[in-house]
């Protein structure tokens, strides 16, 4: 690869701030594939004095990159390019399907998998009254043994025979359709908040790192409710892809 110097060209006439400027192209590089996952940037003291400029500006452009999801600073080993973002098209696949498509190598660690009595929003989506039982797991999904998501899910009693070492190497869809269930439609709402300290020390995110959601609740035949959803996907290496029609007329 030629040298970023060749590749990054800084225009002190140009309104875009000088940060800026250096992020968007290298963002581009990254994004093009110029800078492959993995490759390691100089510091931020080499590269401003590469590129003539001040550290708290080259700071603030490898701040920006970071928060993008696009590099990482890691004690010991220094600034990386990540691996690509996950991309997932908006449609009734899971998370398994969609890793295993882009060669990302999913793995699975179980959480728990229980039954309880379900009450309030699970028991509303799976049309069941407050009190009922219902099974419950949490798993978290890594991809390239990299934690993307954890992911809590709720299904009416008798309807699949799972096990942990199923769902430890098997995707939930494909498990509930081995098992003869038919998944029709499904209603999802995707939201954004921010990380608990829980939830950060699982999903390896700084504290208070943005976390995008997922609320979903899977029809079966008749329009019957076969699985309930409550999904966190890291914002710095996941997003939401839909293409939109105009309407007629």
């Amino acid at each position: 690869m030629e040298p970023l110097t060749r590749l990054i060209t800084i225009d002190r006439s140009s309104p875009v701030p000088l940060y800026f400027q250096f992020a968007q192209q290298l963002q581009h590089l990254i994004e093009s594939g110029t800078l492959a996952p993995g490759a390691r940037l100089e510091n931020e003291i080499a590269l401003a004095d590469r590129f003539g400029l001040s550290r708290p500006t080259m700071r603030q452009a490898m701040q920006h990159l970071v928060d993008k999801g696009l590099l990482s600073r890691k004690r010991g080993v220094g600034t990386q390019v990540v691996n690509n973002r996950v991309r997932r098209q908006v449609e009734l696949t899971s998370l398994y399907e969609d890793l295993q498509r882009e060669d990302r190598r999913p793995r699975t660690e179980v959480l728990s998998l229980r039954v309880r009595p379900v009450e309030g929003r699970v028991a509303t989506a799976l049309q069941l009254e407050p009190g009922m039982q219902a099974v419950e797991l949490r798993r978290l999904r890594y991809a390239d043994d990299e934690p993307m998501a954890v992911l809590e899910n709720h299904l009416p009693m008798g309807l699949a025979d799972l096990t942990e070492e199923d769902l430890a190497s098997h995707g939930l869809y494909a498990l509930l359709r081995r098992s003869g269930i038919a998944l029709r439609s499904a209603e999802q709402t995707i939201g954004a908040r921010r990380a608990t300290a829980a939830e950060a020390r699982l999903l390896t995110e700084g504290r208070g790192g943005t976390l995008l959601t997922v609320e979903r609740t899977v029809l079966g035949d008749g329009g019957r409710p076969v699985e309930y959803g409550r999904h966190l996907y890291r914002a710095s290496r996941y997003s939401f892809e839909m293409t939109l029609t105009a309407p007629r007329g």
